[in-house]
């Protein structure tokens, strides 16, 4: 059976730390979004602005399960050191590689994310385009 020291968990640690920064600031930017659209809304009920509404609801559903795999992993990378500090080798092994399925998802939900936000821009560039060729 392999040997895992403390380095490599915390490594990884460190890591997850940034990559859930960068999830928080997604978020919050999400948040500001949706508050100014939510406005908007409100005072004429614009039907084109449902269309961005659905899609920052799923870029927000996204980031939520990102977070919550990434907060999940780095639990697990902080239980894994405590195993290994405890001499728990092999229960240390078999959790960290849980904690690494678990980061491998929140990215992926990362780059779905990215896609529906790509798709989104996409959006206002086409209504950018219409509005140009109408002039």
């Amino acid at each position: 059976m392999k040997e895992l020291t403390l380095t490599t968990p915390t490594l990884l640690f460190s890591a997850i730390s940034l990559i859930m920064l960068a999830y928080t600031n997604r978020f919050l930017a999400y948040a500001s979004v949706i508050r100014n659209l939510h406005g908007r809304y409100k005072e004429n009920h614009d039907p084109t602005l449902l269309r961005q509404i659905q899609n920052l609801r799923s870029r927000l559903d996204l980031t939520r399960y990102m977070q919550i795999f990434g907060i999940s992993s780095l639990l697990l990378c902080v239980l894994t050191m405590f195993l290994i500090y405890i001499e728990q080798q092999e229960a240390s092994i078999y959790i960290f590689g849980i904690a690494l399925l678990l980061l491998i998802i929140s990215l992926a939900l990362l780059i779905k994310e990215i896609q529906i936000s790509t798709k989104a821009l996409g959006y206002h560039i086409s209504d950018i385009e219409e509005h140009l060729k109408k002039k």
